[in-house]
């Protein structure tokens, strides 16, 4: 697959999740009230519309989950239509979680925009995230009118969609819970983003495979590329949390040390840190957040002397390797996997 033969799929899937979202709100609507536009906000969530309403002519975000679902049909020998509903759900879901997750850390900026909290309220941001979660139930349902896609499919993607966001939601409680413990373990925190990042990316690339008529063992293995990829991709999200530059990333630098998260970072500096160094770490996290700017630097020489921006580079390396190892069992050589494998290496290089 060419990047232009992608970026036509993307554009598909893109129709496919405005058709969704075009006809929830006509058949109800009633959420268009002055004070929220609801569809409207939700458009402007997903990057179609402005600030001020206004359609936008510009990439809505990197559609990263879409592009694995398709990449993946494509590799495991099927037709990239068959997925372009599944891949629409995909990235419906994944937006629901960026809108409560905005909430629940109180992030002001997303893609360099305010985000829907931001504008909106806590309270209408969360009615906004329950709907895209409705919708992307709905846009999933839309693979049964694909001729290849047979109604049992559909059920097994369904009851698998679902297991995906319980084991995000999971993922989420663990990451919040890390915030009030002194104590988090690295093997706490894999556990964590498996659940929180990885079964999403692990999904895309699965159903991908299913779509395409992939038999069991080798669309498991498509599931352990996905993981490896979205184990990788949120180990280099919790380094650009911290040393990732406002310009690039849309939030502020440093923000997850302001907010107290409990990252992959944070984690290995407590677990290599001298005892006098650990007290001083674990007295800047008895503040309330957002700390300040003293304590902040307090945290980036402590992360600096202990070398844990470098460690957390090597960890990048490593799975970025386990997760081709793992590409290269699962798909035969052939432009999908090597358009596949050109993503993995771009998302270990991202600085957004």
């Amino acid at each position: 697959m060419t990047r232009h033969e992608l970026a036509q799929w993307i554009a598909a899937v893109e129709a496919e999740m405005r058709a969704v979202i075009d006809g929830v709100a006509a058949a109800g609507g009633i959420g268009q009230t002055p004070s929220f536009p609801l569809y409207d906000a939700l458009a402007y969530h997903l990057g179609w519309l402005d600030e001020a309403g206004q359609p936008l002519d510009r990439p809505a975000g990197k559609r990263l989950r879409p592009q694995l679902c398709l990449l993946c049909c494509a590799a495991a020998g099927g037709e990239p239509s068959q997925a372009v509903p599944v891949a629409a759900a995909i990235e419906l879901l994944h937006n629901f979680t960026l809108i409560h997750d905005d909430i629940q850390d109180r992030s002001l900026l997303r893609r360099h925009r305010p985000t829907i909290w931001a504008r909106w309220g806590a309270s209408q941001a969360i009615n906004a995230g329950d709907a895209l979660f409705a919708i992307s139930e709905l846009a999933l349902l839309r693979a049964a009118a694909r001729p290849s896609v047979a109604p049992a499919l559909v059920l097994e993607l369904l009851h698998a969609f679902n297991d995906t966001t319980l084991r995000i939601v999971e993922g989420q409680v663990l990451d919040l819970d890390f915030e009030a413990r002194d104590e988090v373990s690295v093997d706490e925190y894999w556990q964590m983003i498996r659940g929180k990042t990885a079964t999403l990316l692990a999904y895309a690339a699965w159903a991908g495979a299913v779509v395409a008529g992939a038999d069991r063992e080798r669309a498991e293995a498509f599931w352990a590329f996905g993981e490896r990829l979205g184990l990788g991709f949120q180990v280099q999200d919790d380094y650009l949390g911290i040393w990732g530059q406002t310009e690039q990333t849309g939030k502020v630098s440093a923000d997850d040390l302001r907010q107290r998260k409990k990252t992959l970072p944070v984690v290995l500096l407590l677990a290599r840190a001298a005892e006098r160094d650990r007290q001083v770490l674990q007295a800047l996290w008895c503040r309330q957040p957002p700390l300040d700017d003293e304590a902040i630097a307090v945290m980036l020489d402590l992360l600096a002397r202990y070398e844990i921006e470098q460690a957390m580079r090597g960890m990048v390396r490593q799975l970025h390797d386990e997760a081709q190892a793992a590409l290269e069992r699962a798909a035969e050589p052939g432009a999908a996997r090597d358009a596949l494998t050109a993503l993995l290496s771009q998302l270990a290089e991202r600085s957004a």
